[in-house]
């Protein structure tokens, strides 16, 4: 990290700011299976970004000059991997602190041939500031971060207006940041602070929730929820500036 990057988290920190205080997860390390683990040591050199990479050149990782979309948390990947798969035009980043997921991930990827995706297994809040050039992202992807429920932990989650403008700087104008959650409250709360960060156009027509886009793959997760009549919430907002 640079001396300048330093300084303003730290002075960000000294305002009452979020920056680094907020975290793009909660550490859950469970074990590697062996094909997880198999899976790091075969494809890590080919599909593994480190944080000490600096600021990425997206046609040198990809070797084009495709859109980029880049999805914080991805769980376990299956659904990152699916759309790296139906999109082979675009390319694809994928940010998860588990090694667990890593490992799954890659191994689903290996086992599908896809060649457009690379990983980081790191704090998001620090790749976007560190590694993503401004201005370089089409689409950035939040799907079911953690909703901390609880009204006493409701400053802990990830969508807060200082991270709303951290991730306007590196879509480019017209990139859109794309959001699902299956707790309402979250949704709402989304909405709100999205609604107030500047340099942002809810791309909604009722100017709330959009229907699930078709290349956001449904998951288990979310089908067991329908069939539960849970809800969920997709928002996408669209930098205009």
């Amino acid at each position: 990290m640079s001396e300048s990057s330093k300084l303003t988290i730290e002075q960000a920190e000294q305002d009452g700011k979020y920056m680094r205080r907020i975290r793009s997860f909660v550490k859950r390390e469970g074990r590697l299976t062996k094909g997880q683990a198999a899976s790091i040591e075969k494809c890590w050199p080919t599909m593994g970004l480190t944080h000490d990479m600096g600021m990425l050149n997206f046609e040198e990782v990809f070797g084009n000059n495709n859109d980029v979309v880049l999805e914080i948390g991805f769980g376990m990947g299956k659904s990152l991997v699916e759309m790296a798969k139906n999109n082979p035009h675009l390319n694809y980043i994928g940010i998860e602190v588990h090694k667990p997921g890593v490992g799954a991930c890659l191994m689903d990827a290996d086992a599908q041939g896809v060649t457009n995706l690379r990983l980081f297994e790191h704090d998001a809040v620090e790749i976007l500031a560190d590694c993503i050039p401004n201005g370089s992202l089409a689409t950035l992807q939040l799907f079911f971060p953690d909703p901390w429920h609880k009204k006493r932990h409701h400053k802990r989650r990830i969508v807060q207006l200082e991270f709303a403008e951290s991730l306007r700087s590196k879509l480019r104008i017209g990139g859109v940041f794309h959001m699902a959650t299956d707790w309402e409250n979250y949704a709402e709360h989304m909405l709100e602070v999205m609604s107030q960060a500047p340099g942002y156009e809810n791309t909604s027509a009722t100017n709330d929730y959009v229907p699930r886009p078709d290349h956001r793959p449904l998951t288990k997760f979310e089908q067991r929820g329908h069939r539960l009549g849970h809800g969920v919430w997709d928002l996408m907002f669209k930098r205009t500036a």
